[in-house]
């Protein structure tokens, strides 16, 4: 299974050995389309239903299922015939922001972040808008039957479990969102949006001597390159700087790395704030380097983007091709399937632009400037600058662009240091003692053969934070 379905499997699993009643939601044939099932080329392709059913018959079977089934909807399948892409993104229907949940979905299940008006979108769009409102519906009827005191569900953004939490919160129901952690076998789990990671950080929080010296050595092996998240490895190598770059920059009076994102990941739909999107970002430091010829821009693609199996459809190296950056001469491109060494070349910047990739957060701890073109985890603290407004951005930008040397405020290493450590040893619930490796598919598990008296509160401090943050204060948080 995903390591997100393995995380809720498990929670499921410590809450009944605690003795509270779980009822496990899931679904037998009723979405239209799911993002994981469909072929995003052919629509007409159905789902996978009756092995998915059989796999959730099998997996829960200790546990109370309320199955999710098909159900006809003519009226909303008529206001939703007639519609374009356009229109379906912002189709609400009785309150409920069916298209916004459907948009990130399609997003998401097509790599790419602009959708043309085309039938194959339509067709995906109607079909998730149709599977979110049964979501909804039939979900509100559980929770008007059992009462429940919490709902623990994935992320909340994606067509199902945005519809869920939906009818969780119009009830006055708890809701707890989880996402994979910064470790290895880890999950975040929040009564926020998972996908934002708010995390509470004291503010009298400071690193030890002995926390200086844990997270030192964790960055020592992320500056090579060696670590993973959600069972990938982003840098199969890390190769040092080529020896041409090297000699290009000496003709500058300065080096702007500037690292982009994956365009249709969930951190998207905070990021946007300042810009609508990621590539209106990227026009924007085209604009920027064409004013500034002294100064050498290095634009790096996120690695992820060309992961097997989930490649981006919509990259950064199109924009390269169709905004003509490279044509500019203070201009250099990365791509993402070249592993150069961007923590060397933070090392050597003026200046660090990010959207709000997490190498902003490591060029923080480096000491550098950073300014984040979008909401990022790391900007809950005043790790680096993101300003309010796209003029307070500009005018900032420029300032710093033009300062010979720039002094970077002290506090900003510091608390980039106090994040990264609670984000990995405070915010992340550690799941290896019950979690392995599946063999078959990168990034998938299977449970391990425990006795279940490991998932007692006594036996696991992840139990014990799990249990009493879904129970009682919703706190998740491991002691420091």
């Amino acid at each position: 299974m995903s390591q997100n379905a393995a995380y809720s499997f498990i929670s499921a699993l410590a809450l009944k050995t605690a003795g509270v009643p779980v009822i496990q939601f899931a679904c037998q044939s009723g979405l239209e389309r799911c993002l994981l099932g469909s072929n995003r080329d052919r629509f007409e392709e159905l789902p996978p239903c009756e092995r998915c059913t059989r796999q959730s018959q099998a997996v829960f079977r200790s546990l109370d299922t309320h199955w999710l089934k098909p159900r006809c909807q003519p009226e909303l399948e008529a206001a939703l015939s007639e519609l374009n892409v356009e229109e379906l993104a912002t189709f609400t229907w009785q309150g409920a922001p069916l298209g916004f949940w459907a948009l990130n979905s399609l997003r998401w299940m097509m790599r790419r972040y602009s959708l043309t008006d085309n039938s194959l979108n339509r067709a995906f769009f109607r079909a998730f808008i149709q599977s979110g409102w049964n979501v909804y519906t039939q979900f509100m009827e559980l929770i008007e039957q059992e009462r429940p005191q919490a709902a623990v569900i994935f992320n909340g953004i994606f067509t199902p479990e945005a519809a869920a939490r939906h009818a969780c919160l119009e009830k006055g129901v708890r809701v707890i969102t989880h996402e994979v952690g910064l470790r290895p076998y880890s999950a975040f789990f929040t009564t926020g949006e998972a996908t934002a990671y708010p995390l509470q950080i004291p503010p009298d929080f400071q690193l030890t001597p002995e926390m200086n010296q844990k997270l030192e050595e964790d960055l020592s092996s992320r500056f090579r390159g060696d670590f993973s998240m959600a069972g990938i490895r982003f840098w199969r190598e890390i190769k040092p700087l080529d020896s041409r770059l090297v000699e290009r920059m000496k003709q500058f009076s300065k080096v702007v790395p500037v690292f982009s994102n994956v365009i249709f990941d969930t951190s998207q739909v905070h990021a946007n704030t300042i810009f609508p999107h990621m590539f209106a970002w990227l026009d924007h430091v085209y604009t920027i380097a064409r004013a500034h010829p002294e100064i050498l821009f290095v634009l790096r693609a996120h690695p992820d983007e060309c992961r097997p199996g989930k490649e981006s459809r919509e990259s950064v190296a199109q924009w390269v091709e169709q905004s003509g950056f490279l044509n500019l001469p203070n201009s250099a491109f990365y791509d993402a399937n070249e592993f150069i060494n961007s923590y060397e070349l933070i090392r050597l910047a003026h200046l660090v632009l990010v959207y709000n990739s997490t190498i902003g957060l490591e060029a923080a701890i480096l000491g550098k400037t950073v300014i984040a073109g979008g909401r990022a985890r790391f900007t809950q603290l005043e790790t680096s600058f993101h300003p309010s407004s796209l003029t307070d951005y500009q005018n900032l930008l420029e300032d710093l662009l033009r300062a010979d040397q720039i002094e970077t405020p002290v506090h900003f290493s510091i608390n980039a240091r106090r994040f990264l450590y609670f984000q990995l040893y405070a915010s992340s619930l550690d799941f290896s003692d019950y979690l392995e490796e599946d063999g078959v598919w990168k990034g998938y598990v299977r449970p391990k053969n425990f006795s279940l008296d490991q998932l007692r509160p006594e036996h696991s401090i992840t139990v014990k934070t799990l249990l009493g943050g879904i129970l009682s204060d919703g706190t998740f948080t491991l002691p420091v």
